[in-house]
C-alpha cells in the first residue's frame, strides 16, 4: 500500500508521546501506519516551530541513502488532521529481544555493554534502593543504529524508540528532533564510544558524503551542510564520539 495515497483513518491516540501521535489504518488493506499531523507538534526552544515531521522524513532518506534501511518507510503527506508525518507501523513480536535494558548492577548480562548506573526503588532491597546499570547488546543491527544517530546528530535516541520486528530487523523510530545543525547528540547507545567504527560501515558512510540526498524542503541548508561535515568528521575521526559532559542521554531514557 501506498504511505502517499492510502486512506487513512485514525484508531486512536499513542498517550505516551509528547507530540500528537495518531495509530491509523491504510486503507482496507490491514496496515497500519503512525500519522503526527504538524499541528500536534509541541513547541520547544530549540526546534523551530512545524519543523518535526519533515526531521523524520529526512532521517529516513538518510538511512535509505545509506543503504541501511534503519527507519521505517516515512513520508510527508496530508491527512485527516492536516499535514504530517506518516511511517509504516512497526509490530514487535512479544518475544522480540530487549537489546536495551535496565539490569542488576551485578547483573549485567554476557554480550552487552554498559551505559551508565543509577538508582531505582525496589522493595526488596535493604534501604528500598536498588542499583542498577542501563546496559544495551553489543550487536551489529544496533551499532549500525548507533551510527546512523551520530550522522543525524539525534537529541532523542530513548530504548523505547528502538524497535524489533517480526523479520528480526532492528528500526528506529521517532527522530523529530535530529538534524538540527548544532551539536545534540543525547543517546542510550553510548557502549561502543571511542572503538573504531568499522571498515564496511565506514564505507557506507563515504559513499553517503560523496553523494547525500537532497533534504530540501524538509531541513535548511545549514542543517544539511552540517549533516555532510558530520559524515566528514566520522571519516576522519574512525571512531565513535564520546559522550559529552552536558546532557548525553534522553531523559527518561526509556
Amino acid at each position: 500500500m501506498d504511505l502517499e495515497s492510502a486512506d487513512l483513518t485514525i484508531l486512536g491516540r499513542i498517550t505516551s508521546a509528547s507530540n500528537a501521535t495518531l495509530l491509523c489504518d491504510l486503507g482496507d488493506t490491514g496496515e497500519r501506519a503512525v500519522y503526527k499531523p504538524i499541528r500536534g507538534e509541541v513547541p520547544l526552544w530549540d526546534f523551530p516551530d512545524g519543523t518535526l515531521a519533515g526531521r523524520e522524513v529526512a532521517s529516513y532518506r538518510v538511512s535509505e541513502a545509506l543503504g541501511w534501511g534503519l527507519i521505517p518507510e516515512t513520508v510527508l503527506r496530508d491527512g485527516p488532521l492536516g499535514p504530517g508525518m506518516v511511517q509504516r507501523w512497526v509490530v514487535e513480536p512479544d518475544d522480540s529481544p530487549e537489546l536495551i535494558d535496565l539490569f542488576p548492577l551485578d547483573g549485567v548480562p554476557d554480550g552487552y555493554l554498559k551505559v551508565f548506573t543509577g538508582y531505582v526503588e525496589d522493595a526488596d532491597a535493604p534501604d528500598g534502593i536498588a542499583e542498577v546499570a542501563l546496559a544495551h547488546a553489543d550487536d551489529p543491527r544496533l551499532r549500525r543504529l548507533a551510527v546512523l544517530d551520530v550522522l543525524i546528530n539525534n537529541a532523542d535516541r530513548k530504548g523505547g524508540h528502538v524497535l524489533t520486528g517480526p523479520d528480526g530487523r532492528v528500526q528506529g523510530v521517532d527522530h523529530g528532533i535530529c538534524l538540527h545543525a548544532a551539536p545534540k547528540l543525547r543517546t542510550v547507545l553510548w557502549g561502543w564510544s571511542g572503538r573504531p567504527v568499522g571498515d564496511e560501515l565506514l564505507a557506507d558512510v563515504e559513499s553517503f558524503r560523496a553523494a547525500p540526498p537532497d533534504l530540501t524542503g524538509l531541513i535548511t541548508d545549514e542543517e544539511q551542510d552540517a549533516l555532510v561535515a558530520r559524515a566528514a568528521v566520522l571519516l576522519e575521526l574512525g571512531a565513535m564520539p564520546l559522550p559529552t559532559p552536558s546532557r548525553p542521554i534522553p531523559w527518561p531514557p526509556f
